[in-house]
């Protein structure tokens, strides 16, 4: 069976001339119509029910992007489903750094759990949710009125997208879902089909094709040179380690992940992809690639606003925004927000940072970068706490008679966050701290089977602090989130499923 062809460690050259030996053309169009069966939104991980277990999003991810950047159509063979299986099989048994550690390069379970989650978790994000809180944060909250907006001011998101934010995410749900449903496939003479009309109707015919050329499409060899770049980079920060890291940098398809050149239209080796260019993260990156770092700081001032709006869904709960203080000279500022509970004050935090390059590759400047910034959070909510502790008349409606915690909220998951795995100058939590990402938020605000403050009382525990929120909300019954709901209404399809043109 394909779980114990290698019943050894491969390399990385190993695996990538396995897949060198068939044509692009040829591996691709597999490599796209398996990811497509086994991306079915209807059920949950449907790579589970993969030949031995093999076909995970981010194995198939892989070997396309090693296809394009590698591959050659000169004297290759012609690729099989067994190949592929094969090809898969390599990839689950590629060496990994950390847990294969000499006397002189040990074991590190904190470096191998960022890259595992930094390779896998992206991949297991909830499309729904995911994909309404771009809308949701981008278009529905409110940016604060003592901000003055340099990047997003009316119209900005048709100056980036070349087309109104809804539109865009309309065009990554019609190119996902012609991939999915026609193995990998988009074509745009689906608009000259008998379903054209409706779908000119939803999204016009030339908004799609200009935002698909602009955004998402991509050739052979824009991968290859965008593929060279990552590998000159990967080398100057891992060294001789840079062949085992390859696959858990940066795969150019994730920003072009639409391929000409492989048939009529279109081909998406990894339809995942594809919707992830419309979510919170992907618009995040577009958006800094055209107004520049100003767009990362005002995407910060959104997501705070973002945060009270999810906060103040919880019932029976007071959301204060966040106090300013003076300390001798200084005027200082709290945490963003405390939510006062009849048997809890929470102080939360909030940080729309996202996993560098170096944390997914579990590098030590990769914890370090992203300690420092976990740092100033956990500084600020020491702050705080301080200051309720010592009656501070700007925090006199607080109160002190109840326990008190705090939650470091971010844009993206950061792995192991909670863990108790070594870190570098993090500040020890005064109050217990825990670190979640906006859908953990979104999940614990719409409870109805416990109360937020009964379930985040877990951080007292020595073993369930040290755990991600997610794992502690499996198994309680929650209502929809109204603010997700707003977000995915403004969507073209919104009304509809996803759409299947030309699906067999």
């Amino acid at each position: 069976m394909a779980a114990y062809l290698y019943d050894r460690l491969v390399t990385e050259d190993e695996y990538r001339q396995r897949i060198r030996r068939h044509r692009p053309s040829s591996l691709l169009p597999l490599i796209a119509a398996a990811a497509a069966r086994y991306s079915t939104p209807e059920r949950p991980q449907p790579w589970l029910e993969s030949p031995s277990l093999k076909y995970t999003p981010w194995a198939l991810a892989d070997a396309a992007r090693v296809s394009l950047a590698y591959g050659t159509e000169h004297l290759r063979s012609e690729a099989t489903e067994r190949d592929l299986l094969e090809i898969l099989a390599a990839y689950s048994s590629l060496k990994e750094p950390t847990l294969h550690g000499t006397d002189e390069d040990p074991i590190r379970l904190r470096d191998f759990m960022m890259r595992l989650g930094g390779e896998q978790m992206p991949f297991q994000a909830p499309e729904f949710a995911t994909l309404a809180r771009a809308a949701a944060l981008y278009l529905h909250t409110p940016f604060p009125a003592h901000r003055q907006p340099r990047c997003m001011v009316p119209g900005w998101d048709t100056e980036v997208f070349g087309c109104p934010l809804p539109d865009y995410v309309g065009t990554a749900q019609l190119l996902w879902g012609c991939a999915l449903f026609n193995a990998g496939r988009f074509d745009p003479a689906i608009f000259d089909s008998s379903e054209g009309e409706t779908f000119n109707r939803v999204v016009g015919r030339e908004t799609v094709l200009r935002v698909v050329e602009r955004h998402f499409a991509t050739d052979v060899a824009s991968v290859k040179a965008a593929e060279k770049r990552t590998t000159q980079n990967l080398a100057r920060v891992a060294g001789g380690k840079a062949a085992q890291l390859r696959r858990f940098t940066y795969n150019p398809l994730l920003g072009r992940p639409a391929v000409t050149g492989f048939g009529p239209g279109l081909l998406c080796p990894s339809p995942q992809l594809v919707w992830r260019k419309a979510t919170p993260p992907g618009i995040y990156h577009t958006g800094r690639e055209h107004f520049g770092p100003d767009f990362l700081q005002e995407t910060g001032y959104l997501f705070e606003e973002y945060v009270g709006r999810q906060l103040r869904l919880i019932p029976d709960a007071d959301v204060l925004p966040e106090i300013t203080y003076r300390v001798k000279r200084n005027e200082l500022q709290s945490v963003d927000w405390i939510v006062v509970f009849d048997d809890l004050v929470l102080l939360v935090e909030v940080k729309s940072m996202m996993p560098t390059e170096n944390a997914r590759l579990g590098l030590e400047l990769g914890v370090a970068e992203t300690d420092s910034k976990l740092a100033r959070a956990f500084r600020q909510v020491n702050a705080t706490s301080s200051q309720i502790d010592q009656h501070h008349p700007a925090f006199a409606g607080i109160p002190t008679d109840r326990p008190r915690q705090a939650l470091i909220v971010t844009l993206e998951p950061f792995p192991v966050a909670n863990a108790n795995l070594p870190h570098l100058d993090l500040p020890t939590a005064d109050i217990p701290t825990t670190v979640v990402a906006a859908h953990e938020l979104e999940r614990l605000v719409t409870l109805t089977d416990t109360t937020p403050s009964s379930l985040l009382k877990r951080a007292a525990d020595p073993q369930r602090s040290t755990w991600a929120l997610n794992e502690c909300l499996n198994g309680h019954e929650g209502a929809r989130n109204p603010v997700l709901d707003q977000g995915w209404a403004s969507y073209p399809w919104a009304t509809g499923r996803l759409p299947t043109p030309g699906a067999t």
